[in-house]
């Protein structure tokens, strides 16, 4: 699991990294008039918190695939809970995982399954 409070400089930050400058993450104004009432954060730096849960386990894990399904948006400013669990031997290393997000009332936020590739440490001096 990784657990993050996703903030305005988090969004700021991945919007100037990727490009992505859509207007319901970045123009509060503009995103009160949408569905949404208010500024949401990017569906994918969302997912990066399932990233950030495999790179906290005490192998190398490599993705190798992500399917996901964005569920309902999540504010600025909110604790966020990514929960990785292996649920398939797919042999040679690869193992298929449930990947999903949650908020702080245990809604589910993003729900997803990655299939990865699970080495030992390369050896470092």
């Amino acid at each position: 699991t990784f657990t993050k409070t996703l903030t305005d400089a988090d969004v700021q930050s991945f919007a100037r990294a990727s490009g992505d400058t859509n207007r319901l993450h970045l123009d509060g104004e503009f995103a009160e008039a949408s569905r949404f009432d208010d500024r949401i954060v990017h569906g994918t730096l969302i997912a990066g918190l399932i990233s950030a849960a495999l790179a906290r386990l005490p192998l190398l894990t490599i993705y190798l695939s992500q399917d996901l399904s964005f569920r309902r948006p999540a504010e600025i400013g909110e604790e966020l809970t990514a929960v990785c669990e292996i649920v398939e031997d797919l042999g040679d290393g690869k193992y298929r995982l449930t990947t999903c997000v949650y908020n702080a009332d245990e809604e589910t936020v993003i729900d997803g399954e990655a299939v990865v590739l699970i080495d030992d440490l390369p050896e470092t001096e």
